[in-house]
């Protein structure tokens, strides 16, 4: 952990992740979006959109953003590497749990948000190394290398699936642990076989194989579902 990270408030450092993470999926950072991450992390408090456009105002003065009314937010240079350490942390800290210690998917977002701020450098350090030099956290998210840079492989979402066409999931989004519950339970996780058989008209749902193509099962999963299941198609 720098000691540049160490002079800023954990609100403002989650701000940046949150900023990143957004970024990462092509969604714009609006006051509104930031509000509704930032609440997540502080649920016996009432966070005001007025306060996260003040907390944007500091980090823009701070160097850390551009802040561009009705426009939203985008991190700077040194923004942009604080972001991507707290990320890293973030996930290796994820993937750690999942492996060593037997958390489920759902879980371990909500206990890596209480480690992250807290690991030094060397502990960062010996955590890759013991799980080695991962590129992926258990979500299938890209884990940020030391410099910033990240190994994403070429996705889709699985709303966007051809018919008949076999893909693997590749990544899931961890920021809703409901959502990543009912997942589990139908075998929408990292690594697992799909091959859409059918859409149903009108917004409705897909009917999608999960598992091997011989053996495995069948479920409906809604449109909005499947637009956060993110997949990598398979040779035919």
């Amino acid at each position: 952990m720098t000691a540049e990270w160490l002079g800023l408030p954990t609100r403002a450092l989650d701000c940046l992740k949150y900023t990143y993470k957004l970024r990462e999926r092509g969604e714009r950072v609006t006051t509104s979006a930031m509000r509704e991450r930032l609440q997540s992390l502080e649920p016996d408090g009432q966070l005001s959109e007025a306060t996260v456009t003040q907390l944007f105002k500091w980090l823009a003065e701070k160097g850390y953003v551009n802040h561009t009314k009705y426009h939203g937010v985008e991190l700077t240079a040194a923004g942009e590497r604080l972001a991507a350490e707290l990320v890293r942390h973030h996930r290796l800290i994820e993937l750690y749990l999942v492996r060593e210690l037997g958390y489920s998917l759902d879980a371990v977002d909500a206990e890596a948000e209480r480690l992250e701020h807290a690991i030094s450098e060397e502990f960062e350090d010996r955590l890759d190394a013991r799980l080695g030099y991962p590129t992926e956290d258990p979500h299938g998210d890209p884990i940020p290398s030391r410099s910033g840079e990240v190994v994403a492989a070429e996705t889709q979402p699985l709303v966007d699936l051809e018919c008949g066409r076999r893909a693997v999931v590749r990544r899931v989004y961890d920021d809703d642990a409901a959502l990543l519950r009912y997942l589990a339970d139908l075998g929408l996780v990292p690594g697992a076989s799909v091959l859409v058989r059918d859409k149903a008209p009108f917004g409705g749902p897909l009917r999608v194989h999960i598992g091997d193509p011989d053996d495995g099962q069948e479920h409906a999963v809604g449109p909005q579902v499947a637009a956060g299941v993110r997949v990598t198609l398979l040779a035919e």
